[in-house]
């Protein structure tokens, strides 16, 4: 068989795993025609999802209590008893609500034990339909309940359906669930069904207090067939702040779960394009496929036996496959790869097959390939953000044509390393070049091993290369085919990061995607070094890179299919008598431009960022008129010494409108030594000697935000130490700006939405609130 032939069958191969890798971790949508009532069926969940995501429905909005009640009588027609729990839930943020909770409870043949199904079914604030975040969820948990009480199993376990309601404002619900519910304390399991996007395989990621080797096994003997998941992202999940319903059970509760979480098609997440048309049906079929089998195996496992005190690591592969071991192995399979490695490099040397001075001269392409690969990127989005200022409206930083950026990466990257090896290929043999990567892998196993064990089976590339090393050294032109086989596997431990990374932490992380096609195509290098023509090969993935930029290009500017964010508030000072018309934006759009003009003003006062998630501030200003709204009345009260000589305070804010929320911040340091909220002692969130003082502090002056599901009276307690005189500003904000019969604000046109995760399309009142002796 010749060369020719070889190269392109190897060829082939490399684009049949790379295809495997995004085409067989989820389950088809088929609509269902066969109406079997015992099986889950994505049509009918996909109704659910229709229903409930038919205009936002948010805390306090109309459509809220509309959604409420349609689960409700879901729950009901299916004959369960259903219960709402209602109650203040102050959080560790300082964000109180009033959430609602939905609730049912089938009962096992044991008492005791409870596995809880949960999701939430509040959508985003304040124009999200909330489809797939978290309609999908609502819709997996009713249609998968039905089909199992349909096959009326018997069953050990207590099942308890709880949908939770503020997840997206503070994860409210589920605190007051925990704090507050006798349920709480039968709950030993939750599976819990999220969304962070509109499509994609939901990712399972681990909730535990312990470690997590029991869970990973019982998730494995359940049977479900589509898995996606890894211990890389376990160990980074428990590094970071956690914030999904499930982190409150597990932190309050000590509960252990299991969340599954979507993320593509990231642009959607929390605007008004989560809607049903835009959810994936596939995406959907697929948190079914989670839900069934392990609903199945959790309602007859002793729910007391999912601790463990050891750690797994994981991943899942194409066709369903799933890899585990100990993380007593991490070390060994380290140590044992270094050996391996070093031995096959004396044996080389021996043999004359490796050369010392090649080896050496192997990390010149290595670190060149790696520097200008992730540096090139870097560029080019800079670039990208400089030519198309409109990128920067988009507030999660993902593009409508980010996965094209995403390509146009990775062409990029390969088209530096097929270039650079191809530019120093002369002088160097083939399997001395392929020490040098294997020696910068091990180096980074060596790190994961120590710094993040979760990476640990990075290694298990590393040993299909040092396999390969041993060919390389005993067979001047090895086998192509053989040498792509066994490069395969870092495909498909790879690319799912090199794909995924930038749709979940924004196109601002496309350097780290360059830098990993860049270790990738290292470990193809028993192939690709003995290719003749790398410099074709390079053209080739440049052209490509240029095809794709025209094509990013063709899909930059916004329209009906991708709506521009934009926003606009209007602000009244009480104060000052002012009032003012604020924006987000960078940029002056068709609609704002009748606000600011073409050249708005660069706002240079600091307003509050009103607890905006990226942490956004407004950009412009202009005058606006000032019209009459009903002022918030505000009552303060001195109510005397408290045993220990500190001052005591009440303050109550009524609000005269129909508004969705407070915000108060501090603007003089104040040691609180009690603090209250509506009832709520903050010394019961924030544990600690001085622990609300401190709580202030990191959240900059913010001191709470309170989001209104009606008219209730704010009502604060404090004490203060005898003679401090704290000073608030309120910020009272209500979603009625589009249709103000005064400020006359036009509704948006088409091709344009709400700008998401900030206060937005409000009317603000700002007024100082002052204690006086």
């Amino acid at each position: 068989m010749n060369n020719r032939f070889t190269g392109l069958v190897a060829f082939l191969l490399i684009i049949v795993a790379v295809w495997l890798s995004f085409n067989f971790d989820q389950p088809d949508y088929k609509a269902d025609t066969s109406h079997n009532l015992t099986e889950f069926s994505t049509t009918r969940a996909f109704k659910h999802v229709e229903a409930i995501a038919k205009s936002p429905h948010y805390v306090g909005s109309p459509a809220h209590s509309i959604v409420r009640n349609y689960i409700v009588d879901q729950l009901q027609n299916l004959g369960l008893e259903v219960q709402t729990q209602e109650g203040y839930n102050l959080n560790k943020h300082g964000v109180i609500v009033k959430p609602q909770n939905i609730l049912a409870r089938i009962e096992g043949s044991e008492d005791g034990d409870a596995l809880v199904l949960m999701t939430h079914y509040d959508s985003a604030m304040h124009s999200s339909y909330g489809a797939s975040d978290a309609g999908s969820g609502v819709a997996t948990i009713l249609e998968g309940i039905r089909a199992f009480l349909e096959k009326n199993p018997e069953h050990t376990n207590n099942i308890i359906l709880l949908f939770t309601d503020a997840e997206e404002l503070g994860l409210n619900g589920a605190g007051l669930f925990i704090e507050d519910h006798p349920w709480a304390q039968d709950a030993k399991l939750a599976l819990n069904f999220e969304a962070r996007g509109s499509g994609g395989s939901p990712f399972m990621l681990l909730e535990t207090n312990d470690k997590n080797a029991r869970l990973i096994e019982a998730f494995e003997e359940a049977g479900t067939k589509y898995p996606v998941t890894n211990s890389l992202a376990y160990s980074i999940y428990k590094m970071l702040p956690n914030d999904t319903d499930l982190t409150v059970l597990r932190e309050q509760g000590n509960i252990n779960g299991y969340n599954f979480a979507f993320i593509d098609d990231h642009f959607d997440y929390h605007t008004a394009t989560d809607t049903p048309e835009n959810l994936n049906k596939e995406t959907l079929a697929h948190q079914g496929s989670y839900l069934m089998p392990l609903l199945e195996y959790f309602s007859n496992t002793n729910l007391d036996n999912l601790s463990s005190d050891r750690d797994l690591i994981y991943f899942s592969l194409p066709f369903g496959e799933f890899v585990k071991y100990p993380f007593a192995w991490i070390m060994p399979m380290l140590l044992l790869a270094i050996v391996l490695f070093l031995v096959l490099v004396i044996y080389g040397i021996n043999k004359g097959r490796l050369d010392f001075i090649d080896i050496l001269k192997g990390f010149i392409p290595v670190l060149l390939s790696l520097i200008f690969s992730g540096f090139l990127v870097w560029a080019f989005w800079q670039f990208c953000l400089f030519i198309y200022p409109e990128y920067s409206e988009m507030e999660h930083g993902f593009t409508y044509n980010g996965y094209t950026y995403i390509a146009v990466s990775v062409f990029l990257a390969l088209s530096v390393c097929f270039m650079t090896y191809h530019l120093l290929r002369k002088s160097l043999r083939t399997a001395s070049v392929f020490v040098a990567p294997l020696t910068i892998w091990l180096v980074i196993c060596a790190l994961v091993a120590v710094y993040l064990k979760g990476a640990a089976y990075f290694i298990i590339p590393v040993y299909f290369g040092l396999l390969q090393l041993f060919v390389m050294i005993r067979q001047e032109n090895p086998k192509r085919i053989l040498m792509v086989l066994l490069s395969c596997p870092a495909i498909f431990i790879l690319l799912p990061f090199i794909w995924s990374l930038p749709v979940a932490l924004g196109l601002k992380m496309l350097f780290v995607t360059a830098i990993l096609v860049s270790l990738l195509f290292f470990l193809f290098l028993p192939l690709f070094g003995y290719f003749r023509r790398l410099k074709s090969f390079a053209v080739l993935c440049f052209l490509i890179f240029n095809v794709l930029i025209f094509v990013a290009h063709y899909y930059s500017d916004f329209s009906i299919e991708r709506p521009k964010p934009n926003s606009l508030v209007y602000l009244q000072d009480l104060d000052e008598k002012t009032s003012k018309w604020y924006s987000y934006d960078k940029m002056p759009d068709e609609w704002t431009s009748e606000f600011f003009g073409e050249d708005p003003e660069v706002n240079s006062h600091t307003e509050s960022n009103f607890s905006s998630k990226y942490g956004s501030s407004f950009s412009y200003k202009s005058e606006a008129p000032f019209i009459d709204i009903p002022q918030p009345g505000i009552s303060i009260e001195n109510k005397g010494l408290d045993s220990l000589n500190n001052q005591r305070y009440s303050v109550k804010i009524a609000p005269n409108r129909e508004i969705n929320r407070m915000e108060i911040y501090e603007t003089k340091d104040v040691d609180f030594k009690s603090f209250q909220v509506n009832g709520l002692e903050a010394d019961d969130v924030y544990l600690g000697e001085n622990a609300f003082h401190m709580f202030t502090r990191r959240w900059r002056e913010r001191l709470l935000t309170y989001y209104a599901s009606n008219q209730d009276t704010l009502r604060l307690e404090f004490s203060v130490e005898k003679g401090e005189l704290p000073e608030f500003v309120l910020y009272e904000s209500a979603y009625d700006l589009i249709g103000n019969k005064e400020l006359k604000v036009k509704e948006r046109p088409e091709g344009m939405m709400p700008r998401p995760f900030v206060l937005n399309d409000a009317t603000i009142l700002k007024k100082t609130i002052r204690i006086k002796e």
